[in-house]
């Protein structure tokens, strides 16, 4: 079953404009035609088994029939990480869709080496992403901006569990309330940052293991084992 987001309400009946990318999609790549099914939601609406009404070069417009789905909530789980090279970047929004984050915080840190975001093409690989995995949502993606000023606006009663290399930290353990996950850049954190940290009262240092791991491998860990421990 295709499944495809779209910004529209989602009612009975109601009429869904594609967009020109979904209209390809489903002609050109998987050869569907008018009647043929289709999933759709919107983040607000559930999930709705829907009709491909039109479907011409560029343009296609869906039907919707059925709810399947009511909507469901997101666990609160929060994920900033250090930018990293594009690709890198695009596999951490893409595993973090898939593992349920509700919002994405890339930052830049003393030794980020990446000097841009295109939210636009992030925000379009969580579509993908949430698509793929039947999810509901797409996460919420803000900003980049530096490290210091994010900590800066961090909710206080939201507890932020950093991830570091080389120390002695406790391993995740369960939270008792609303909660994110810092990932650094390939080579760690550095003075300016830990400084930044150790301000933080919500800050709680973590282990993810006694290997050195990747930034984007500590990211996907990370996330599994504080919805492991229960976190949301």
């Amino acid at each position: 079953m295709i499944r495809l987001h779209t910004e529209a309400d989602l009612t009975d009946g109601a009429f869904i404009e594609a967009t020109e990318g979904q209209a390809h999609y489903l002609g050109g790549v998987m050869r569907r035609s008018i009647g043929d099914s289709v999933r759709l939601f919107n983040g607000r609406d559930g999930e709705w088994d829907g009709r491909i009404a039109t479907l011409s070069r560029g343009k296609a417009r869906f039907t919707a029939e059925t709810q399947v789905r009511p909507q469901a909530g997101d666990e609160d789980l929060w994920l900033m990480f250090a930018v990293l090279k594009r690709d890198t970047t695009d596999l951490v929004v893409q595993k973090a869709t898939e593992l349920g984050v509700s919002v994405l915080i890339p930052v830049f840190t003393e030794r980020t080496n990446a000097g841009r975001v295109n939210l636009d093409r992030l925000r379009a690989i969580a579509i993908e992403a949430s698509e793929q995995c039947e999810r509901l949502t797409i996460p919420e993606i803000r900003p980049a901006r530096p490290l210091h000023d994010t900590l800066a606006e961090w909710p206080a009663g939201r507890a932020l569990f950093v991830a570091l290399e080389r120390a002695d930290a406790q391993k995740i353990a369960p939270a008792s309330g609303p909660a994110g996950l810092l990932i650094g850049p390939e080579g760690g954190f550095g003075p300016r940052d830990h400084a930044a940290l150790d301000r933080c009262h919500f800050v709680r240092p973590v282990s993810l293991g006694p290997r050195i791991l990747r930034a984007e491998t500590a990211a996907i860990a990370g996330l599994a084992l504080l919805q492991t421990s229960g976190c949301g």
